[in-house]
């Protein structure tokens, strides 16, 4: 049995897609927002419980035989600054789940975020210890991060892998709104106005050229199913492709795909000034020195992937 928390949401409803055949899934998640509940609605799993309803139940003898417990349940916007809410949500329900994976044996991933490294002057390596959050929910996450580390140090039990994942993209964005992908808003602007919206220059970057760490979240998948695999592989890893792209490259693949559309270039906002990633490029080394050869999509394949399995909805056909 695997317990996914954040089942329904997008990298946790895609995971389940990919697990389901081989496992008894366990879903948890938030359900107050029931289009979720239609990333999942064809997946025969187990169980599905409410966020809430699954701390009262984690002593039932149902979960005895769980042997991994994914956390990818989260207040995921960047823009929330309720401290006392993402606390709540991102660092107190996950110290429970790990406290409690720890007393049973059971495994533990997690997801951590790439927004630990803040503007990330200095670099995006794990074990450089260049955290630098610049939002209440990086610090949230980043907060939980070193709870991690400390328990780690101490831990002969159980695996314990943190995954602080880059720019995600794939299907079953649509709930996530203002939190989705750049892939799947330059694709919705398009529909919407024949046009996407770039920013223009800030920060040393000319107008379209902010880059980020893209990755597919089929290669994301391929990431947490080999540390199913390897159970030795415990820590905090960056899950990227190590690459960079454009945002001018994005949307000129989506524009290309789609056979229509130009570029429009907006003012950068005066509150994204200081508080935004103009790049972000994943350290993968410390994974691929354990013995991950996985070979992540480049761009280009990896967005063209999604429109060919997916309807006019970014949804699986």
């Amino acid at each position: 049995m695997i317990i996914i928390t954040g089942g329904a949401g997008f990298i946790g409803s895609n995971l389940v897609r990919h697990l389901w055949e081989d496992e008894d899934i366990v879903v948890v998640d938030n359900f107050e927002n029931g289009k979720k509940l239609l990333n999942i609605g064809n997946i025969p799993i187990v169980d599905l419980i409410d966020k809430k309803q699954f701390l009262k139940e984690l002593n039932k003898t149902r979960f005895k035989d769980c042997d991994y417990l994914i956390h990818l349940g989260a207040a995921s916007a960047t823009t929330e600054w309720n401290g006392k809410y993402l606390i709540e949500n991102n660092y107190k329900y996950s110290k429970i789940l790990l406290e409690w994976c720890i007393e049973r044996n059971i495994n533990f991933i997690y997801a951590s975020s790439a927004s630990v490294y803040g503007l990330g002057k200095n670099g995006f390596c794990v074990e450089k210890n260049i955290e630098d959050p610049i939002n209440a929910y990086a610090y949230s996450k980043f907060l939980f991060d070193e709870y991690v580390k400390r328990i780690i140090r101490n831990n002969n039990k159980i695996q314990i892998s943190g995954l602080r994942f880059f720019n995600v993209y794939g299907p079953y964005e649509e709930h996530k709104k203002e939190m989705s992908s750049p892939i799947h808003k330059f694709y919705k602007q398009l529909i919407d106005s024949k046009k996407i919206k770039l920013f223009k220059s800030y920060g040393g970057f000319e107008s379209g050229n902010h880059k980020r760490d893209f990755i597919s979240v089929f290669d994301c998948i391929e990431v947490i199913k080999w540390i199913i695999s390897n159970k030795s592989v415990s820590g905090i890893f960056n899950c990227g492709t190590g690459k960079a792209a454009t945002f001018k490259e994005v949307a000129e693949i989506i524009i290309e795909i789609i056979g229509y559309g130009e570029i429009e270039y907006i003012d950068f906002p005066e509150k994204l000034k200081n508080a935004y990633q103009s790049f972000t490029c994943a350290d993968m080394d410390p994974l691929k020195n354990l013995g991950l050869n996985h070979k992540f999509s480049n761009i280009n394949y990896g967005i063209k992937k999604i429109f060919d399995i997916c309807d006019s909805n970014l949804k699986y056909k």
